[in-house]
């Protein structure tokens, strides 16, 4: 089964501006939003429920042009825990690998990172609803 695209996670100076913007010109719904280590991340999407794909604005300013910042990422979705330690092995064998499979818990899930070749980071993950309970 082939992998499919979640999200897109990207970095904002003021997520309440980003909210807004999204809202008024691609009619997107918030449908998840948290604050966690004092940051705030929110989830953006066309459907109000049962989301197949989002934005997640995460509150940091975006890093210089030249760089994209740390873990603004393309996500997808995996079929099982096994299938993403067998991709992060894959890409470790062929130098892609960033960060190993790890579980972080239930709104992130099962997790790695590999970095495309043009630096851009790619999450392969298991258990990441895209409707989260509150």
């Amino acid at each position: 089964m082939p992998a499919h695209l979640t999200h897109v996670a990207l970095f904002v100076r003021d997520p309440a501006r980003t909210i807004d913007f999204y809202q008024r010109f691609a009619g997107l719904h918030v449908v998840h939003d948290r604050v966690g280590n004092g940051v705030r991340v929110v989830w953006l999407s066309e459907q109000e429920h049962d989301p197949e794909f989002v934005i997640v604005a995460i509150q940091q300013a975006p890093g210089e042009p030249s760089m994209p910042p740390h873990m603004a990422h393309f996500g997808y979705d995996l079929p099982s825990r096994a299938a993403v330690d067998e991709l992060a092995a894959r890409a470790e064998a062929a130098g892609l690998l960033v960060q190993g499979a790890a579980d972080a818990g239930p709104i992130v899930g099962y997790f790695c990172i590999l970095r495309d070749p043009d630096g851009n980071l790619v999450e392969f993950s298991h258990g990441q609803p895209l409707q989260p309970p509150p």
